[in-house]
């Protein structure tokens, strides 16, 4: 691959991190301790975790209900993840938002949420203050192909582009809106990235399966927007593998062709990375690094564990920020 080593090394290590870190959530969920909804992007990991090769925590990003690969690429803090998820007080929105509500400051991961498309126009806030401000970073939208249906996004698209905001908009197109194909959802053959490119926004598409055009063509969007200082949309093809909401796999009810899974799960860029790794005589240092990312998961779920409750008497902190 035309991609340096190092940064090879990092992706994959991004994305072997938030695929066992969802693996275990999946496995541990029976135990009917995390009482949230999980939306897990497992399948998805690979686009996220080139995404992060290239911002740094001064940059803004939002998301979606299927989060944690964003929160985890851009650095957010694993212990206050899986708190939340357990609805500990340790957790990054003190135990009362669960998994669709992730947010650390601290690297710049400003906030997810349930609504299908409902944090676009605040990706695009955040880059009107950038804007405002007259500051270096950029902000990102992760959004799912679904959220291309909802009116706020052109709406979203269209402010940015009259305004001219630094905001990259990173589509993940997995094909089903839940249970719904692209296919009964939007007109045949259209594609959603020149959706974007009509309402004014420069857009460019990938499949998100291929490590190497993956990197490229997010390098460039980032680029653009970082140096054009205007908004770029680019929509990158993805899969999940497992249900729509929650840690088992779904196949047996019928909305996707299995033949379609196994094809997607035996080019799964995770392990296709691993083995492109392995041949390069780094099997010592992937072993090594594996065996400390199974570490940190392990302790953030005993740190979950062992964390407090949020006391009854909080539920209603929290509605308002505090007057400066």
């Amino acid at each position: 691959m035309n991609i340096k080593l190092e940064d090879l090394k990092n992706i994959y290590f991004r994305t072997y991190k938030i695929r066992q870190t969802e693996e275990e959530i999946a496995k541990r969920y029976k135990e009917q301790e995390m009482r949230c909804p999980t939306h897990l992007s497992i399948g998805q990991e690979l686009v996220p975790s080139i995404y992060a090769e290239f911002v740094n925590n001064e940059d803004y990003a939002v998301s979606t209900h299927r989060a944690h690969a964003h929160y985890l690429a851009k650095g957010g803090d694993i212990n206050s993840m899986i708190a939340e998820i357990y609805g500990k007080k340790t957790g990054c929105c003190e135990g009362l938002g669960g998994s669709m509500h992730l947010i650390d400051k601290k690297v710049g991961f400003m906030g997810s949420t349930a609504i299908v498309g409902g944090t676009i126009p605040l990706g695009v806030g955040l880059a009107l203050s950038i804007q405002i401000k007259n500051e270096k970073r950029i902000s990102t939208v992760f959004l799912g192909d679904g959220a291309t249906e909802e009116g706020v996004f052109y709406e979203s698209l269209n402010f940015a582009a009259l305004k001219g905001l630094p905001v990259l908009f990173i589509c993940e197109n997995n094909l089903y809106s839940v249970y719904s194909n692209l296919e009964v959802r939007q007109p045949k053959n259209r594609k959603i990235y020149e959706l974007a490119k009509a309402i004014g926004v420069s857009s460019s598409y990938a499949n998100g399966y291929e490590i190497e055009e993956s990197y490229i063509k997010l390098k460039e969007a980032i680029s653009f927007v970082k140096n054009e200082r205007k908004p770029f949309f680019i929509e990158l093809d993805t899969y999940r593998f497992r249900e729509h909401c929650g840690p088992n796999f779904d196949n047996d009810i019928g909305y996707r062709p299995i033949s379609e899974y196994e094809e997607f799960l035996n080019k799964d860029p995770l392990v296709k990375l691993r083995n492109h790794l392995l041949k390069t005589n780094l099997k010592d240092e992937i072993l090594l690094k594996e065996e400390q990312i199974n570490k940190e998961i392990n302790e953030a779920f005993l740190f979950a564990k062992n964390s407090p409750w949020p006391e009854y008497n909080e539920l209603n902190s929290y509605l308002f920020k505090e007057a400066l």
